[in-house]
């Protein structure tokens, strides 16, 4: 997988936690591992660090990031 983004972070997400009690809208069981995310955005801790990049957004500025996945195989 190849992540190219506009964005300064990426922020990874798993379905570890996931028990078997959840059940998808098709019937199917949600296991652990089952699930992962990939989601580009700021530095969490943007507002707190001065050297990050701001992640503010003020009331009339558009917000636009671009982010491509590209799955290949070795």
């Amino acid at each position: 997988l190849d992540v190219a983004t506009t964005q300064p972070a990426l922020q990874l997400y798993t379905g570890n936690n996931l028990d078997g009690t959840l059940i998808g809208p098709s019937g199917r069981i949600y296991r652990s591992g089952d699930g992962v995310c990939f989601e580009t955005q700021g530095f969490p801790d943007a507002p707190n660090q001065p050297d990050f990049p701001s992640a503010t957004l003020r009331p009339g500025e558009v917000f636009r990031a671009a982010t491509t996945f590209r799955f290949s195989v070795a």
